[in-house]
């Protein structure tokens, strides 16, 4: 699959390349697993040689072992005597660095806490110490959000404010999945929308698709459920790691929100215990949820409601996760019957996710979100404000046409509007079709 986006993340890393000919640059790369991480820093963005180093579960004498290899084969040099730890091999290639310059990439960087957690501190130590004279583009990248924010971002830890350049990546957005659709002859709004829900932009995922041709709902699914699928264990994958002991607890949450229990006090009163800790860590530390508050409110509110980030997660907890007696027992067929009960509901609050998605790179509206009234009254699928222009497009957003109702939003936009007073009010009906007309 062609090298898609990213115009922005790589104009940031070659900026941080060239300004490693003055002394040694420390760039932070995180992001979700499967993002595109590693395509991206081994993407052509320096003249200079790279060193690509992973770090795989493994003692730390037979990492040096085989980083050792990586950095004679790509520097041309020749390491005499054996560097059996980091501390040693960091040294090394500082020392280096003081005669010929390139960049040095540690990705999976979170995985040192397992193996020796002292060697944060040693690389502290010998950065500050050499990276006036060291001509070296040190990259780290990480896949557990938790843990790479309280490496470099915890005052307590050792590489705090040692960082000069920090890249987020984040999942495709949607006018990358169109393109992609389009490069493979497969673009209909409908495909669009499917895909946007079982990819949620993510390049692994999207990557899959186009490599067994899978663009139809239809097609995504049977892939997403085959024998030996990497979708089924995902959510697994991706996320024990990150809550430990207590991914039982999380795991139900994430399952009840991805069910529409989108409200503390749903959650709460399925679970019978209080959850508030358990829902900050996963917005604030995690950044696997977000909280949502009607478009007007007052910052002090307590009406709001949950959502989780990743579209394919809702899908894995709200499909695979709920159902993990029929994926043990690998009743496939059965478990598709379900989601094609089902989809059309599920997906419908995504079709409003995308539409918000789609008027935010327009760039025309300073604020936009949902609106509801305490008790779920009143719901307004998509509300954009624009505070300069003084305008105000109110939208409902259904998947068939013949379901909107005009009359009815202009009804429960009564309240809303008076917040607005002196705007330019206009209402649109929106629906699959409409996905090119934003």
């Amino acid at each position: 699959m062609k090298f898609y986006n990213r115009e922005n993340e790589l104009a940031l890393l070659s900026r941080a390349d060239k300004l490693k000919k003055k002394h040694g640059i420390m760039t932070m790369l995180l992001g979700r697993r499967r993002v595109g991480k590693t395509a991206l820093v081994l993407q052509p963005f320096s003249s200079q040689k790279v060193v690509y180093l992973f770090v795989s579960k493994k003692s730390e004498s037979l990492l040096c072992e085989e980083f050792s290899e990586e950095i004679e084969a790509k520097l041309a040099l020749t390491i005499h005597g054996e560097i059996r730890t980091f501390e040693s091999l960091f040294a090394y290639l500082l020392d280096v660095a003081k005669n010929q310059s390139f960049t040095l990439i540690v990705d999976e960087f979170q995985e040192f806490y397992k193996i020796n957690p002292s060697i944060y501190s040693t690389i502290q130590k010998l950065w500050d110490a050499n990276k006036a004279e060291s001509k070296i583009h040190f990259i780290t990248c990480g896949s557990v959000y938790s843990l790479m924010k309280k490496i470099f971002e915890d005052k307590k830890e050792p590489l705090f404010g040692r960082v000069d350049f920090k890249i987020d990546l984040k999942p495709f957005k949607v006018r990358v999945l169109k393109e992609i659709l389009q490069d493979n002859h497969a673009y209909t709004p409908q495909n669009l929308l499917d895909f946007y829900v079982l990819t949620g932009g993510v390049a692994k995922y999207i990557e899959l698709f186009v490599l067994y041709e899978s663009f139809t709902f239809e097609s995504m699914i049977d892939e997403i459920l085959s024998p030996n699928s990497l979708f089924i264990e995902e959510g697994k994958n991706r996320l024990i790691e990150e809550f430990g002991k207590e991914y039982g607890t999380y795991f139900s949450v994430l399952s009840l929100i991805a069910s529409s229990k989108t409200s503390r006090s749903e959650i709460e009163s399925i679970l019978e215990k209080n959850i508030s800790g358990h829902l900050n860590r996963l917005e604030h530390d995690y950044h696997i949820i977000k909280s949502i508050k009607p478009i007007g409110a007052k910052p002090t509110t307590k009406v709001q409601k949950y959502e989780i980030v990743d579209n394919f997660l809702a899908f894995w907890f709200r499909f695979i996760y709920k159902y993990s007696s029929i994926v043990e027992a690998e009743a496939y067929d059965r478990l598709k019957e379900i989601i094609y009960r089902d989809f059309s509901t599920f997906k419908g609050r995504f079709l409003e996710k995308l539409f918000i998605e789609l008027f935010k790179e327009s760039q025309r509206y300073t604020q936009i979100g949902n609106y509801w009234e305490r008790g779920n009254k009143n719901e307004i699928d998509i509300v954009a404000v624009d505070e300069i222009e003084k305008k105000l497009l109110l939208c409902e957003v259904k998947l068939s046409k013949k379901r909107l109702n005009y009359e009815e939003l202009v009804r429960k936009s009564t309240k809303l509007i008076e917040k607005y007073k002196g705007y330019a009010v206009e209402y649109r009906l929106l629906s699959v079709e409409d996905v090119d007309n934003v």
